[in-house]
């Protein structure tokens, strides 16, 4: 699956723990990350500065779902099932 152009849901949904400009704490879950434009694009995109996990994360349907929508739903059960 092609990542979704504009959803930005993975950006998003999840937390992400690892420190980044703007954010050296990294993003709890749920709270729109800071590098993520108006767009719903990520301005670290390709940047050494971005985050590996954000980097890592491959588009799929099972967490993407059919839109935006489902994205954020889907995403947002995975990081409460698997958060210690």
């Amino acid at each position: 699956m092609k990542c979704r152009e504009g959803c930005g849901a993975c950006c998003i949904a999840p937390s992400i723990t690892s420190a980044m400009p703007l954010m050296p704490e990294g993003k709890p879950a749920g709270v729109r990350c800071l590098h993520l434009t108006p767009a719903n694009l990520c301005d670290l995109f390709g940047k050494p500065e971005r985050p590996a996990v954000c980097g890592g994360f491959k588009a799929d349907p099972e967490v993407c779902g059919a839109d935006n929508e489902e994205a954020i739903r889907i995403l947002g059960w995975w990081e409460r099932v698997t958060a210690a």
